[in-house]
């Protein structure tokens, strides 16, 4: 009898204990037959909810999740598909997602993915046609469709945070999606790894002052040296290992046994502490070999479940100076209070470009302004007379090239990223706020440039406008108009603008979503605007 995640999950008496599992790079042999195994044994053992498995990690090719999830699913297991942007464009993922509704796997977790990785002959082309909001967005109108023809199950469809952000501008930007992912219908969540426990009570406590009531699972990962490593160089986008748990790591392996016995160990205790924080489960994973490590952090967290105040001091590897939310006792005072400290200022030439383009836009671009009759009227009649159409998008082009590299995507979206182009600023495009990949405030794809949503909270911020970094939810970019005019897409009404409203049914209106922005800016010492 198939155990149903969805049940588990709206169960409040239940705490949820999810498997991740990576497909190898094979279509069978020894790889596969590992993770069937550790199927096998987690189906038989009750305690697991549901498998998840991943989708090309670190954007390398790998057996495809469906299909070996599919393989599960038929155990009697239940299956979390990872469902990225990154290789697909919209009508490819469409596709995908009513194949895995006709498989039955419709527990989703949705996100924008890492970076392309090494395919044959070379790098693979990044796709990111949808973020993770937007792919939310199309996930709830699949789900409509769904439920038409008569099926009373849509998609359950989770998303990712990073709660282990550092710098106020990327912790803000890290909720801020959370914000939008709420808004777009995630109905659960996991986090990223890291091992501050801090950072964990400060998600929760936004999640709760927001009202949003969602489930959120905790990441537990079972620590080798290799796997610590890899993550504390940044080779594992979003996942934090501090240099001092990386040396803490290393020096328990020096005897493996009690380097394995000390990783499941420090999963125990960071189990029963997400438990007692209030978590609604756990997501286990750097599981690659056995069920039996599984089963006993398990047992270990039983034996252990009223400790777990104890162990709170035991997560607490994070860097020197890190930003909080909150005060060290979760009071309602602002870390930013504090410590004094406030929103960076952008250098002079960042304030001149965000203020030169926000003049411009207010002037030319607002749909409200007496003028706006006036450009349209002008916008037809060039748009009517091809040399004068070509004419200004070549003026635009050369003034949009040298201001923000402009791709000519003819659908710009400047205006919700702080007058930075998301096309050219962001290598996965990112219209609806950062990945979880950024390190330091840095971008994960090309670390010597900030990423372009911490720039954005840093020209919002002093401002008192960083709630835009919140509100709403950004349509995609129109492809059809690739290499046409953004000025006169805008005032013709052909741009993303143009079928917001049919795409707003899908990102729904949350009232907790306005209050959780409210919140966040004045925890962190700014108004929402």
């Amino acid at each position: 009898m198939l155990r149903v995640f969805r049940d588990d999950l709206l169960d409040p008496n239940q705490f949820v204990v999810t498997l991740e599992l990576v497909p190898g790079r094979e279509h069978g042999g020894k790889t596969v037959d590992t993770v069937m195994r550790i199927a096998a044994d987690a189906f038989s053992d009750g305690r697991i909810s549901a498998v998840s498995m991943t989708d090309n990690p670190g954007g390398n090719p790998s057996l495809s999740p469906d299909v070996l999830g599919y393989d599960v699913f038929k155990l009697g297991l239940d299956v979390i598909v990872h469902f990225t942007c990154r290789d697909m464009n919209r009508v490819g993922i469409e596709s995908r997602a009513l194949q895995l509704a006709m498989m039955g796997m419709k527990n989703i977790l949705v996100l924008t993915g890492d970076y392309a990785g090494q395919g044959f002959a070379g790098q693979g082309a990044p796709v990111f046609d949808l973020d993770s909001v937007s792919l939310q967005c199309l996930l709830a109108m699949l789900s409509d469709r769904i439920n038409t023809a008569g099926d009373p199950d849509g998609f359950l469809t989770g998303c990712a945070v990073s709660p282990f952000k550092y710098s106020e501008a990327e912790s803000f930007a890290q909720y801020a999606k959370l914000c939008r992912k709420v808004r777009a219908g995630a109905q659960f969540v996991i986090t990223q790894l890291g091992y501050d426990a801090r950072k964990f009570q400060e998600l929760i406590r936004l999640h709760n002052q927001a009202g949003f009531n969602l489930p959120i699972l905790g990441s537990v990962y079972i620590l080798t040296p290799g796997a610590a490593r890899l993550m504390n160089q940044g080779k594992v986008p979003g996942a934090v290992v501090t240099d001092f748990l990386l040396q803490t790591v290393q020096k328990e392996w020096t005897e493996p046994a009690f380097g394995r016995k000390a990783g499941i160990e420090r999963a125990a205790r960071l189990g029963v502490v997400l438990k007692g924080l209030g978590y609604r489960g756990i997501h286990i994973g750097g599981v690659h070999r056995s069920f039996e490590p599984v089963v006993r952090i398990l047992d270990r967290m039983i034996q252990i479940e009223d400790q777990w105040k104890e162990f709170l001091g035991d997560f607490a590897f994070h860097p020197p100076n890190g930003f909080y939310a909150f005060g060290p006792d979760m009071d309602n005072t602002a870390t930013s209070a504090i410590y004094g400290r406030k929103p960076v200022q952008p250098v002079l030439s960042d304030r001149l470009h965000f203020h030169l383009l926000e003049l411009a836009h207010r002037i030319f671009f607002n749909s409200d302004s007496s003028l706006a009759p006036v450009y349209q009227a002008m916008s037809r009649w060039i748009d009517a007379r091809p040399s004068a159409r070509t004419l200004l998008h070549l003026f635009e082009n050369v003034g949009k090239q040298i201001l923000l590299g402009c791709r000519q995507c003819g659908d710009c979206a400047i205006q919700y990223v702080a007058f930075q182009c998301p096309e050219s600023g962001c290598p996965k495009h990112t219209r609806n706020g950062a990945c979880g990949g950024s390190r330091n405030g840095r971008c994960e794809v090309n670390p010597d440039r900030w990423c372009i949503w911490h720039r954005a909270y840093q020209r919002w911020a002093p401002l008192d406008k960083a709630g835009e970094m919140i509100n709403g939810c950004i349509p995609p970019r129109k492809w059809e108009l690739d290499h046409t005019s953004s000025w006169l897409n805008f005032h013709l009404g052909r741009d993303h603008q143009n079928g917001a409203a049919d795409f707003s049914r899908y990102c729904c209106s949350r009232a907790a979503c306005s209050h959780m922005g409210n919140g966040l800016c004045r925890v962190e010492g700014i108004s929402s605007g």
